[in-house]
């Protein structure tokens, strides 16, 4: 017994060991791999936003396939004029509505601020209860804010330069998008087979089994994370709307999209409402709170639950771990693509590892 043991350790210990030197290695020869790296990083925009429209449009594809009979590529043809149609009345109704809002929000930026220095000398001059460390404090922000402003103006110009040295990559990853969804699209289901083909029948059958539960895995969680987000933005706009707090579309827009972030996006939505409502009026702090406590009460109670389900399975404090970790690894990406990465890693961490407990006897059936 004590030999088995000893065995399994050493072999443990050995596999451990390979790992880090292939790593090592990899490592080291990098230059090999950078060529392959950088044409990646050429196909990650059109592939990403590609992958995510194809499992936003799978299920439609396949209604138009299964309910109204049609053949794959007039099916395809069918969801690419739903989504020309979703993007025109986008544009039509919505996206002068949020560019006026957006505009009148940054006319009345100099208005806001003049308002809290109006505020905030007004508590100094008649609140002589205010310790002389918070004076100073506030003496030295304002001080500062010529620097302040300096800081964010070149940060700004920065960003602005390289964004629009990207420019042309994105435009050439926004005009491949509808080129990478349609082969997706229709061919998007030979890739499982052609993959398997090389492989023995019960090793395909277990890496069968094994892309099936990746595809579950991202498909719940782009689906459920976007219908989601989808809702919680609605319920923002009908409370914003009801407390009739201005720009009220943009901030409902903005709560939607951040939404996407796990966790976090909630918060990040409501800052900007409450600065806004603040400026207003200050009893909209409160009104902006109730409103964000309710969409959040609604959102994970009763949407959260129904839509993604329990498929991934993730403790909040880990994804709250994994997210801090990879936005300060890769930023913003990092921060949105944290959670499925990990989703989809563990997926395949458990499956090797059932894999291996199944397959003991019988090694070569196992995938490693």
């Amino acid at each position: 017994m004590n030999d088995l043991v000893n065995r399994r350790s050493m072999q443990y210990l050995t596999f451990f060991i390979l790992i880090f030197l292939l790593i090592w290695i990899i490592n080291k020869t990098n230059f090999i791999f950078q060529p392959l790296l950088q044409y990646i990083g050429a196909i990650a925009f059109p592939l990403i936003v590609g992958g995510l429209l194809y499992y936003l449009t799978r299920p439609l594809l396949h209604f138009f396939e299964r309910r109204l009979k049609m053949n794959r590529i007039w099916a395809i043809i069918a969801v690419f004029i739903v989504l020309i149609l979703a993007i025109t009345l986008f544009i039509l109704y919505i996206w002068p509505i949020a560019r006026t809002q957006v505009m009148n929000l940054v006319n009345a930026v100099p208005d806001m601020v003049r308002t809290v220095e109006d505020f905030i000398s007004y508590l100094q001059s008649n609140n002589s209860n205010i310790p002389d460390q918070v004076n100073n404090a506030i003496d030295n922000f304002f001080q500062n804010i010529p620097q302040y402003l300096q800081t964010v103006v070149d940060y700004l110009f920065s960003f602005l330069g390289s964004f629009i040295g990207q420019i042309v990559n994105i435009v050439i990853g926004l005009f491949m998008v509808p080129f990478f969804l349609f082969f997706m699209l229709k061919d998007g289901e030979k890739l499982v087979p052609f993959i398997l083909q090389v492989f023995k029948k019960e090793k395909a059958s277990n890496l069968r089994e094994l892309l099936r539960k990746l595809d579950h895995v991202l498909s719940s969680y782009i689906h459920g994370q976007l219908l989601v987000s989808f809702f919680v933005g609605v319920l923002l706009l009908i409370g914003y709307l009801i407390i009739g707090l201005d720009y009220a579309l943009i901030l409902a827009l903005f709560g939607m999209v951040t939404n996407v972030i796990p966790y976090l996006g909630p918060y990040l939505a409501v800052i900007p409402a409450i600065i806004v409502g603040a400026i207003q009026d200050p009893i909209n702090v409160i009104w902006v709170a109730i409103v964000m406590i309710i969409a959040q009460q609604i959102e994970g109670n009763l949407i959260t639950p129904n839509v993604m389900g329990q498929a991934l399975h993730v403790h909040p404090l880990t994804v709250l771990t994994i997210i801090f970790a990879a936005g300060n690894i890769a930023g913003l990406l990092g921060i949105i693509l944290a959670v499925p990465v990990y989703a989809l890693t563990r997926t395949i961490i458990v499956h090797f590892y059932q894999t291996f407990v199944k397959t003991r006897d019988k090694k070569e059936d196992a995938l490693l």
